[in-house]
């Protein structure tokens, strides 16, 4: 009895460590980013989109779908903003509400990892937290390169959005003025 209890602590002490290593292992890659391209897929519930986007850390994205509204999404680090130009329609929604803001802001992202629960898939890592107003937000990494492959939130309509991406490029020259806030029409 002993020995099984000996061994279950030990097993238990090793996973513990496994994780931590893993995430220490995604911060490092983590840290040597500041900005990137990707291509992704959404998927609101049964909604699939496509298109590319622009990261910046801290707090800036732009994606632009391939879609018949040519709608675009832009965060400059306080403001969201989903802009159809199809349409001539922008709509402005307050950023630090987004569950987004625990992603696109590199500290909090390395905060979200630290704290969260993680769960080993057979390609990838899933990394779930929860925060105190209960979002939950599930941040998947590529179980050998350690890099991001996309995330699943929760928007405020309680719509479930699985974001996968494949990155295209690390630390490139971008403009800045690509983030700059659209006038209103």
């Amino acid at each position: 009895n002993k020995s099984l209890l000996f061994f279950l602590i030990l097993s238990s002490l090793n996973f513990q460590y496994s994780y931590a290593n893993d995430k220490q292992k995604i911060i490092k890659e983590l840290s040597k980013i500041n900005n990137f391209i990707f291509e992704f897929e959404q998927f609101t519930n049964l909604k699939k989109e496509n298109g590319k986007c622009n990261v910046v850390f801290d707090n800036k994205i732009l994606c632009v779908y391939k879609d018949d509204k040519q709608k675009e999404i832009l965060i400059n680090g306080k403001t969201l903003v989903v802009k159809q130009k199809r349409y001539n329609k922008i709509y402005f929604y307050p950023f630090s509400k987004s569950p987004l803001s625990k992603i696109l802001n590199k500290e909090k992202l390395i905060n979200l990892i630290k704290n969260s629960n993680v769960v080993y898939k057979e390609k990838f890592i899933d990394l779930l937290y929860v925060d105190e107003y209960n979002q939950k937000v599930k941040v998947s990494f590529d179980k050998n390169s350690y890099e991001l492959l996309g995330w699943e939130t929760t928007d405020k309509f309680q719509n479930t959005i699985i974001f996968a991406l494949i990155i295209k490029s690390i630390n490139e020259k971008y403009n800045l003025h690509d983030f700059e806030l659209p006038k209103q029409y």
